[in-house]
């Protein structure tokens, strides 16, 4: 089965922009959950396409961090990334981009994603989602919605989106949105 970005060429280049990207030394686990995060790229054809990378010198062990191997980007792996051609989506390559961004910060800072749907007796739906830094709820709203699709869309746009749902919600209640209120 291949990735939905394609064969293996995209898949290194997809892995290349990202690391080139991001910036930083990754280990193995964390640019894995990075590629991961938006399912365009399957485990197996990741986990080639580090290797193969790695033996090809497009990306270079860059030291060591809580006793896990770090990887960088090499020149070569720019040069690489930047003159094949791919056919890859650049709102892919964007949307794949700002995920990866948005793990690492909410990595760094220990927060999780938290999101339910429940059916009601009378056939509307609990939605509920929070954001819990270090154990502690530091964001948390609860909706009742008509179906069970606008409740899957909410879920899917939170795990999409939680840090622009999180400054959305302080921006509307500090006052820096009434422009939404303007008729």
């Amino acid at each position: 089965m291949r990735s939905p970005v394609g064969g293996m060429n995209n898949v290194k280049i997809f892995v290349l922009y990202l690391m080139q990207n991001v910036s930083r030394p990754l280990d193995y686990v964390t640019l894995n959950d990075i590629v991961m995060q938006n399912d365009y790229v399957m485990y197996l054809d990741f986990a080639e396409a580090f290797h193969k990378m790695l033996d090809d010198g497009l990306i270079a062990r860059a030291g060591e961090a809580e006793g896990e191997t770090l990887y960088a980007i090499t020149e070569k792996g720019r040069t690489v990334a930047e003159s094949l051609h791919s056919d890859i989506l650049s709102s892919i390559l964007d949307k794949s981009l700002a995920a990866a961004l948005r793990y690492l910060d909410f990595q760094q800072r220990g927060i999780e994603m938290k999101c339910e749907t429940r059916r009601r007796e009378d056939g509307r739906y609990d939605f509920s989602c929070a954001l819990v830094e270090r154990g502690e709820v530091i964001y948390s709203t609860a909706l009742i919605v008509d179906s069970a699709d606008r409740a899957k869309r909410l879920k899917e746009n939170f795990y999409d989106r939680p840090e622009v749902i999180y400054r959305g919600v302080h921006a509307v209640l500090a006052g820096n949105m009434n422009f939404l209120f303007d008729s």
